[in-house]
């Protein structure tokens, strides 16, 4: 076990070392200056269209308000928490304004990510839409490039063990048992069943399916008390 740690704290000094902390910013202030700023200056526009987007009666599986919500779902949690009181005990105070400033460069990243998402999307055999990094990196790069997008995958699917899963149920099972003395093994049974349920009823892909209702009003409520 101690090797395994080693090798982990090896892997991540190199993942999030002074080339990481440089990119994160650094592609975000180049993706801003070549977009004119434009996440910038259609944010009152962005939430406008974010506010029409409840109902919609255009192509596709879920609502534009679903799908951002869905997106969300992965980015406000644990790491909003617990991420970002780490970042002020190590950091100080001034932390948080670092975070602000790679948060503003980072919207445009963002938006990059999304427009090409959604311009390099496919319908796969069952007429459902996929996309992604992996299918923009292949359709828009090429051919040559698609050994990347099968790299991305890989660590998509590990990362998705760690930080997907592991620590949100480990966080979630802490909390259960120390509040409601429910044993760790009991918290993982429900929550497998729930996250069971969930995805067996987004694969059906109607917009009215409990799991895409909850999380359009759950996540903009999580935002404003995580915020």
């Amino acid at each position: 076990m101690p090797a395994v740690e080693e090798i982990l704290k090896q892997g991540s000094s190199i993942v999030w070392g002074q080339v990481m902390l440089f990119l994160l910013p650094g592609v975000g202030l180049f993706l801003t200056i070549v977009l004119r700023a434009l996440p910038w200056r259609q944010t009152f526009r962005a939430f406008l269209a974010l506010w029409r987007g409840r109902r919609s009666s255009r192509e596709g599986d879920i609502t534009p308000f679903q799908a951002l919500m869905t997106a969300l779902s992965a980015t406000i949690g644990t790491g909003n928490i617990a991420g970002v009181a780490t970042a002020i005990a190590l950091g100080g105070p001034g932390a948080v304004f670092w975070m602000w400033l790679t948060a503003l460069l980072g919207m445009a990243t963002k938006y990059a990510e999304a427009v090409l998402a959604v311009r390099y999307r496919e319908i796969d055999a069952r007429g459902k839409h996929v996309g992604g990094p992996m299918y923009y990196i292949r359709n828009g790069l090429g051919r040559r490039w698609i050994w990347l997008g099968w790299l991305f995958a890989l660590f998509g699917m590990f990362a998705a063990f760690g930080i997907g899963n592991l620590v949100q149920a480990n966080s979630v099972a802490e909390a259960a048992r120390m509040t409601l003395h429910m044993p760790e093994w009991l918290t993982g049974v429900l929550t497998r069943c729930l996250r069971r349920w969930s995805f067996w009823a987004a694969s059906a892909g109607s917009r009215k399916s409990p799991p895409a209702w909850c999380r359009s009003w759950r996540r903009p409520m999580s935002a404003v008390r995580f915020g």
